[in-house]
């Protein structure tokens, strides 16, 4: 076992360490697999694709980028993204630093004269941030009223704009369509930030609607799953406070560590009895586990206001959410590249091997529409960090803004050149004009 061992970890440690590399992955082989479809086989859905702004350009990642790339090719637009990120870089701001940021904020987008100022700021607006430069004052609520304005602008005229530009054609190109919580499915990246792992029992609840599953671990489910009752998003709250209770007291509410004991009497201990709190637990921990711990979901905390509520908890008076949520906080643990942190073997197995699945022709179908970019807002995510979306999305050398208008015919394929048409235009020795007809030829 042990020299099984030492061959599986250091198998493990090399995979995670050739996950470090830039060009891991970035073959020919892997170009052609998640090449992206033409434009062309992407027409309908410019007519079937709700064209809602917020979704389209701001909470799709993808979406968000290449609205943005759209708008740095035209001034005022690209004035107002910057004062927009201006004010998000504010919000993440350590408070001892904030104000002095807000006023260079102020002073860079409402005193400087520009040639580009940002558009439908109302005068009174414009002339009070100049009376409050003056006088070295701050007035927080500014930005936020600014950048509502803005935003709106963008999602007028602009955005009508942006539906006939190359960016939203390859927009369509992605394809756009729109609770088991414990401690073994919380991980640590390579950086130290929370991923959350094993979703085989998720399920999406539709707004105004009440669910159903007995599912889950024994120690960790609800009383209202543990009773087959109808629930929304009380489990997940439920789980949380379960949770946070083991991470302090070292084992879960109802069921201490290694305790031999019935499922029957986990789940009668989860009906009926009351978690018990050792001098481990502040005040302020205390009050959030056993809020989150309620039986009734109804006065459970985060059942009614959701996260909102639960982050305006005393216990959590000292965390800014803005900079958690960006990932700009320091984690008070950065997992090791060199270590490998599973006890055995059997540990590796249970993640490394997939046993009793197959795949058919139907799932097939699934990954090769997958592969084209019907994907989530965390793989989205995943492909801008990793470059998989900048390699996919490259234009060819020697584009012109005439060749890119080809993107707008749907109709019209893009002809591929091949690598000496590439290596004769990069030398000089290839200049391709239109003739009268408006075709390619060579001069």
């Amino acid at each position: 076992m042990e020299l099984e061992n030492l061959v599986a970890n250091t198998l493990l440690l090399k995979a995670r360490q050739a996950g470090f590399s830039k060009k891991n992955g970035r073959s020919k082989k892997w170009r052609e697999m998640l090449k992206l479809p033409p434009v062309s086989m992407c027409t309908e859905l410019r007519y079937s694709i709700e064209k809602d702004f917020s979704s389209l350009c701001d909470k799709q990642p993808i979406g968000r980028l290449l609205f943005r790339q759209f708008c740095d090719t035209k001034p005022d637009l690209k004035r107002c993204i910057e004062f927009l990120d201006a004010v998000a870089e504010y919000e993440v701001t350590i408070e001892e630093e904030q104000t002095e940021f807000g006023l260079s904020v102020l002073n860079r987008f409402f005193k400087e004269k520009s040639e580009v100022s940002l558009p439908q700021i109302p005068s009174a607006v414009v002339k009070d941030c100049k009376w409050n430069l003056k006088r070295n004052s701050f007035p927080k609520n500014v930005f936020h009223e600014c950048a509502r304005i803005v935003y709106t602008y963008l999602s007028e005229t602009p955005f009508e704009e942006y539906q006939d530009s190359i960016y939203f054609c390859r927009f369509l190109q992605w394809k756009w369509l729109e609770r088991d919580l414990k401690p073994e499915n919380i991980l640590l990246d390579d950086r130290g930030h929370i991923r959350i792992s094993d979703l085989g029992l998720a399920l999406e609840v539709p707004e105004g609607e009440l669910v159903r599953g007995r599912v889950g671990t024994v120690g960790y489910m609800s009383p209202e799953i543990i009773n087959n009752e109808k629930y929304t998003f009380g489990p997940d709250w439920w789980g949380l406070g379960c949770l946070l209770y083991e991470m302090i007291e070292g084992h879960s509410p109802f069921k201490k560590y290694k305790e031999k004991v019935s499922r029957e009497e986990v789940e009668r201990r989860v009906r009926n009895e009351t978690e018990e709190y050792s001098e481990k637990f502040s005040e302020d921990a205390k009050s959030i586990c056993s809020m989150l711990l309620i039986k009734d979901p109804s006065h459970r905390l985060g059942c009614h206001g959701g996260a909102a509520a639960v982050k305006q908890h005393p216990v959590f008076k000292d965390i800014n959410f803005s900079r958690l949520e960006a990932n700009m906080l320091d984690p008070p643990f950065i997992p090791d590249p060199q270590a490998v942190y599973c006890k055995d073997i059997l540990d590796i197995g249970q993640f490394s091997v997939v046993k009793g699945v197959s795949l058919d022709s139907n799932d097939e179908i699934f990954y090769a529409e997958f592969a084209t970019g019907s994907v989530t807002i965390p793989w989205q995510n995943e492909m801008i960090e990793s470059g998989c979306f900048k390699d996919l999305n490259e234009e060819e050398d020697g584009d012109s803004p005439s060749r890119k208008k080809e993107y707008l015919c749907p109709d019209i394929l893009r002809p591929k050149r091949n690598f000496f048409r590439r290596l004769f235009r990069r030398g000089g020795c290839l200049n391709i004009v239109p003739s009268e007809e408006g075709e390619p030829t060579q001069r």
